[in-house]
């Protein structure tokens, strides 16, 4: 059959081309509402000229969930239209965190969020039972959830009511703030402000500094020899940190992790509740020594009184500053322990899901935006105005047991008085207990203890005199980490807390990579038996220690080969 040419529609390949290189009007898929658009705007405000900044997604999508109670669909389309990004882009980075609640448009958001720490020493103090009666007892319009952890391991249990924390809580006082609806952040009058701390002395060594007065040579010299390293868990040596990143080319960054998600860790929250400014001193020099030319400090999201004392100190500082200050934003973590991995915290920070990246390259060579960037624990910056006042050897003298220095424990558990411990580094756990916590709390003894949070392992109580600090506790299976400590006493039972932290891992694992992933979870349904499959679970272990991407892949296994080596009676083991 013969075709009729006339009839023939044909395009030339330079018309296709010239449609494909055309930008599109409007994105693809759904299209957001006016009515969506302008609710969107009221919060982030209107595009600059060259569009919205991609890192500060994350803020935003905070700054409506703050205002809704909740991520409506249509506020994703529409804040997605708003940044040029694809819908998909900004939904995977909402449901990757978990303070971020998603609801269809027809769905109703709580009026208020209670949240009920479920953590290793909340669930001593009886925070399962409390979540259970909070459950039952609230109305329909109230959301009450488990948390993971929200770093008040002292005043457990701990609840937040909205943005509100409640310390040693009880079914009766989450009620009256519910009913009352106290949900904003408490004041924290015992704060050191401003005023107060440059009458004290405050920011003169940073201006020094800054000015050249004290050269940045000696700077690192004291911190090379007063041994310090690195405070939130790896340990890594200060000084050489800072001379590695200082060697990089110009445009150098700094990233300061304030996202102590380790349940049992709670030393960076109170420093800061308590003296912000020693802090932020410390931040200045080292971002003056290094050649920083921009500051990004990660604070997690259950610290919303820390998140306010901090807003409110950095604006007087910017107000009122005591030498030329690096350009320092404040960003909002939104509850994933992985950011506090550095590289999962620099990703967090780009506005991007938090998941760690693989090395190399390190950060200190490409980091933040892709440029060298040093990051510290909160912490470590806090040490560095007294270290350089009073001298390496001041501090290298006070520790114990042939250690070096002075360490801040976070202690909870079954001890009279828990709370941050400024002891001598080498210091034994039944030292700390007796010495600087009052001894066990009444009716207890000495079981076992966790020297580094979760991922630290757990001891038996005749090894309660190892001194505690970097490179004593591997030697049997365990690390001190960020020096999180807790106590257990004959009451408790270390499969027990072995079987939190894994279900802790598991629920915080951010799903990049399969040994961590599945393993924990495996691990989780394993350990919850009557009797431990022994070989299968050392097998687990041995898989994810070698083969996960990050630390908490790697370190998840220490709590069942501790409880297996220590405690195998609990488990069925001979």
């Amino acid at each position: 059959m013969q075709t009729d040419k006339t009839t023939e529609t044909r395009v030339g390949l330079e018309q296709v081309r010239a449609q494909l290189r055309k930008p599109r009007s409007q994105l693809k898929g759904r299209q957001a509402t006016e009515k969506a658009l302008a609710e969107v705007r009221a919060l982030t405000g209107l595009p600059p000229p060259g569009g919205h900044r991609r890192d500060l997604l994350i803020e935003y999508l905070h700054s409506l969930n703050d205002h809704y109670k909740a991520l409506f669909e249509s506020h994703i389309v529409a804040l997605a239209a708003e940044m040029r990004l694809s819908v998909v882009e900004v939904f995977e980075v909402a449901s990757f965190y978990h303070h971020f609640q998603i609801l269809k448009d027809d769905e109703s958001a709580p009026r208020i969020t209670v949240r009920v720490c479920d953590s290793l020493s909340c669930s001593l103090a009886g925070s399962d039972s409390l979540l259970h009666q909070l459950q039952l007892h609230m109305k329909a319009d109230v959301s009450v959830v488990n948390a993971p952890c929200l770093g008040r391991c002292e005043q457990a249990p701990a609840v937040q009511v909205g943005q509100q924390a409640v310390p040693r809580a009880t079914l009766e006082e989450v009620v009256r703030r519910v009913t009352d609806n106290q949900t904003t952040p408490l004041d924290l009058p015992q704060a050191l402000r401003l005023e107060a701390y440059v009458k004290a002395g405050g920011y003169q060594l940073a201006q020094r500094v800054a000015g050249a007065e004290h050269d940045a040579e000696s700077v690192l010299q004291v911190l090379e020899s007063s041994g310090l390293r690195g405070l939130g868990g790896a340990g890594f040596p200060a000084g050489r940190k800072w001379r590695i990143v200082r060697s990089q080319p110009a445009g150098r960054l700094m990233a300061v992790n304030i996202d102590e998600g380790e349940p049992g860790t709670f030393k960076d929250r109170i420093c800061l509740e308590r003296d912000p400014h020693r802090f932020l001193e410390g931040v200045l020099i080292a971002a003056s020594v290094v050649g920083c030319e921009a500051v990004y400090i990660y604070l997690r999201d259950e610290y919303h009184e820390a998140r306010v004392l901090l807003t409110q100190e950095l604006a007087a500082l910017q107000a009122n500053p005591p030498c030329a200050l690096p350009r320092i934003e404040l960003r909002r973590g939104a509850g994933a322990y992985i950011c506090g991995e550095e590289s999962a915290m620099i990703e967090s920070i780009e506005g991007k899901r938090g998941v760690p990246r693989l090395r190399p390259p390190y950060i200190a060579e490409v980091g933040l935006f892709g440029r060298p960037t040093l990051a510290h624990n909160f912490e470590t910056l806090y040490w560095i105005r007294e270290l350089i006042e009073q001298g390496a050897e001041s501090f290298a003298a006070q520790g114990r047991h042939g250690r070096k220095g002075l360490r801040r424990f976070s202690v909870s558990g079954r001890v009279k008085a828990p709370g941050v411990k400024l002891a001598p580094a080498g210091i034994t756990l039944r030292e700390l207990v007796d010495e600087y916590c009052g001894g066990m709390a009444e009716g207890h003894a000495l079981y076992a203890y966790l020297p580094g949070g979760a991922s630290g392992g757990i001891l038996p109580a005749r090894l309660a005199d190892v001194p505690l600090d970097f490179d004593t506790l591997q030697p049997y299976g365990c690390f001190i980490g960020s020096a999180a400590v807790v106590v257990l006493s004959a009451s408790d039972s270390a499969r027990e807390a072995a079987l939190n932290v894994m279900r802790f891992f598991a629920h915080e694992s951010c799903g990049q990579c399969t040994p961590c992933r599945v393993g924990t979870d495996k691990a989780a349904q394993l350990m919850a038996q009557a009797l431990w499959d022994a070989d299968t679970l050392q097998d687990l272990a041995q898989v994810m220690g070698d083969a996960s991407i990050c630390g908490l892949g790697q370190a998840a296994p220490n709590p069942i080969r501790c409880v297996l080596d220590y405690f195998a009676h609990e488990v069925g083991r001979p």
